[in-house]
């Protein structure tokens, strides 16, 4: 919680200072909210923080997001499955991964068809009688 705090306070003030306001594409952790904001910081903090950014929570069931999970996993195994002793070696590394993923053009077999989306999601979508 804390760390996401100092994080999201490092975007704004940092990489984004001039941004009136920034748009932030998250997940559903319970950590990406403003009172995380409001457990690290003094309540001026916070609330200065918060002004500044605009949360967008990416649906619970979507597809992509098990994508960019499955690719990260995949990075983790083939690249950072040891030790790296810097921050600079593990940008090299992970740029040198992503290239050479990208040159072999590779993809993820995604097997979730419209007819197992429209089992699993029957709550959310419901049938359609015609």
């Amino acid at each position: 919680m804390i760390d996401w705090a100092l994080c999201l306070r490092e975007i704004l003030d940092l990489h984004y200072p001039h941004a009136l306001q920034v748009r932030l594409v998250l997940d559903n952790l319970n950590t990406h909210t403003g009172t995380s904001l409001y457990e690290a910081f003094r309540p001026a903090e916070a609330r200065r923080l918060l002004e500044r950014v605009e949360f967008h929570y990416t649906p619970k069931h979507g597809s992509w997001l098990n994508m960019a999970e499955i690719e990260i996993g995949v990075m983790n195994g083939q690249c950072l499955n040891r030790r790296i002793d810097s921050q600079q070696l593990i940008a090299e590394e992970v740029a040198a991964w992503e290239q050479r993923r990208n040159q072999e053009e590779a993809k993820i077999k995604w097997s979730f068809t419209v007819s197992a989306a429209r089992v699993k999601l029957t709550k959310i979508y419901p049938s359609i009688k015609i």
